[in-house]
């Protein structure tokens, strides 16, 4: 027998002696009390201590089967071939004492046998279950109570008389009963072996996928630590290179030299785009997506937002349109919704060579009672559409059709990866529906709301300017201390500069600065949460601000942990001058600058 066999079987034997160890705990009260009805039959026919000494024998055994057949399946330091012998030795000597139950028949009568011969064939077709068909177990005990049985129909007759044809035909019959039991044993081996091996199977294909599964989730990791690590160290130049460049263009330049630095920032907030992208999956990863409901107007901002994008639609030569009815109002979050749809909106224009897109928000019932009112929100394109087998890949992260040489305009393949993650986040559904050739549309279903006395959303990104500040800006690089002087300075905000938590704890002493801005990672094992908690252990409600160019998601669960505003490198002019803002207003009025902000002085 070859090993895997071999294995194979000892698996099996093992589950049998299981299955033995169960059945023998179980059966000593059933047989305990067929033995006792025919003890009493048996004194009652003669009254002879024979009888209690047989039924004291019966339950002796039972009672060594239940403590034998208890400990076979967990004797491992006998091999199975003497734990198997012992469980058939027990089935044996079971047998054997039953069988012997046959020397009470001259005490009773022709009513009392059929009992006894009816409760002998319970107890033996009983056997072929409790055994699950192994033949030596069963056998052991079915041949002895059989073949005990049909003798004492065939050769014992009260009075010494012949047989009779029924007495003759009974014995017959037993032995026939006897057979098919153990065709029935063998048939319930085979499913009993069959279960097991099944169940091995089962256990063995869990097995590996619970491998399988490991091995993707180190490799997903792995993937999010290498996009964390490159995210970072690229993050870290076009920081510099941002806050230089917005520096760069405040400055009185010729027009020729404004025009390259304008050129310059628009490349460096496309490359900003595309990086955000990669952060908005670390961020949905890490789960650290704030949700903040609020209900709106979607007419207008959805006319806002088209108006922004219809100057891409236009410079290929498409028409972009919105048809949304007036006072349309919802409840969700404005910011993570905007996403959605500017990505949506994106994709459809940018796989769109001909035609235009159409953004229009239609009034459907809800499906399940017909009362409360959807608005679906479909973006439709004339574009190339997408083949049945490419729609479900189409959300795949970095997953691109007809794009093999990675054009860079075409993006790096996570817009719909994003969309899908983000209307699980606002629990909204998202429907697909395109034709080769003929377009796509999406569309996105809203639940309306009651819009009354709801006042109009402010347009993101409106311009706003910096009151004099003294900035302390602590960064462990050089250029960055450097570029975020020269920015700031711009803006008329007076700047001092450090590299270290404890160079900074000293300026803070000599003077306290209207605000922090610090870099998350720090030479030396430091990080920006820690400084900054240091700082305001000796300057209470010091408001600040966190930078950081890591995307890894533990890194952004222990920012949101820590309730600061975050800004992610590279940090474009209008995004520092927002969260600058916010950060003062969130001081509570602890400084003169925050209580003007927040029109408190």
């Amino acid at each position: 027998m070859n090993r895997p066999i071999a294995a194979e079987q000892a698996s099996v034997d093992e589950e049998l002696l299981r299955l033995l160890a169960q059945q023998g705990r179980r059966m000593p009260y059933p047989v305990g009390i067929s033995a006792a009805v025919i003890s009493v039959m048996a004194w009652q026919g003669s009254g002879h201590w024979l009888t209690l000494l047989w039924l004291a024998v019966v339950l002796a055994v039972l009672a060594l089967r239940w403590w034998g057949l208890g400990r076979l399946a967990s004797w491992h330091h006998l091999s199975l071939a003497r734990r198997l012998r012992a469980a058939i030795g027990l089935s044996l000597l079971n047998g054997l004492v039953f069988s012997a139950s046959l020397s009470f028949v001259p005490f009773f009568d022709d009513y009392q046998r059929m009992v006894q011969t009816m409760l002998l064939l319970g107890l033996c077709a009983g056997s072929v279950a409790t055994t699950a068909g192994y033949a030596p177990v069963l056998l052991a005990f079915l041949l002895p109570v059989s073949l005990a049985n049909s003798l004492s129909w065939l050769v014992w007759h009260a009075g010494g008389r012949d047989s009779s044809w029924l007495e003759v035909a009974l014995g017959a019959l037993i032995l026939g009963f006897a057979w098919i039991l153990a065709s029935l044993g063998r048939d319930a081996y085979r499913v009993f072996v069959e279960s097991v091996q099944i169940r091995q199977q089962q256990a063995q294909t869990n097995q590996q996928l619970r491998l399988a599964l490991q091995k993707a989730e180190q490799a997903m990791e792995a993937k999010t630590r290498f996009l964390a690590s490159a995210s970072h160290d690229l993050r870290q130049p076009m920081h510099t290179l941002s806050l230089l460049g917005s520096a760069l263009v405040r400055r009185p330049l010729d027009s020729e030299s404004s025009e390259i630095g304008r050129h310059m920032n628009l490349a460096l907030q496309s490359l900003a785009s595309q990086m955000d992208g990669l952060l908005d999956i670390s961020k949905l990863d890490a789960q650290v997506v704030p949700v903040a409901n609020q209900v709106f107007c979607l007419s207008s901002w959805l006319q806002r937002l088209c108006q922004e994008m219809a100057q891409t639609a236009e410079g290929k030569g498409l028409s972009l349109k919105l048809d949304c009815p007036a006072a349309v109002y919802v409840d969700t979050d404005p910011l993570l919704l905007e996403r959605v749809l500017r990505n949506l909106i994106d994709n459809a224009i940018k796989y769109t060579d001909q035609g235009g897109v159409h953004v229009e928000v239609v009034a459907e019932a809800d499906d399940e009672d017909g009362e409360e009112l959807i608005w679906r929100i479909n973006v439709r394109d004339t574009g190339r559409g997408i083949a049945p087998a490419e729609q479900a890949r189409i959300f795949e992260e970095f997953y691109q059709i007809g794009n093999a040489e990675r054009d860079r305009a075409k993006g790096l393949g996570l817009g719909l990866s994003i969309v899908s993650r983000m209307v699980d986040l606002l629990d909204l559904p998202l429907q697909l529906c395109s034709t080769p050739g003929q377009g796509s549309c999406f569309s996105l279903s809203i639940a309306a709301a009651e819009g009354s006395g709801v006042p109009e959303l402010a347009p993101a990104g409106a311009a706003r300017r910096l009151p004099h500040l003294y900035v302390l800006v602590l960064d462990d690089e050089a250029p960055v201390r450097e570029a975020m002087r020269a920015l700031l300075s711009s803006h008329g905000c007076e700047v001092v500069t450090t590299g270290s938590t404890r160079e900074a704890l000293l300026k803070c002493m000599v003077r306290r600065p209207d605000i922090v801005l610090t870099d998350f990672r720090l030479r030396d094992g430091d990080d920006g949460i820690s400084a900054l908690n240091s700082l305001r252990n000796a300057l209470p409600g010091l408001p600040a601000v966190l930078i950081t160019g890591d995307t890894a998601p533990e890194r952004l669960r222990e920012a949101h942990a820590a309730g600061l505003v975050l800004l992610h490198k590279p940090v474009l002019e209008e995004q520092l001058v927002a969260a600058i803002h916010t950060a003062l207003m969130e001081a509570g009025g602890v400084s003169p600058i925050s209580r003007v902000l927040a029109g408190t002085a």
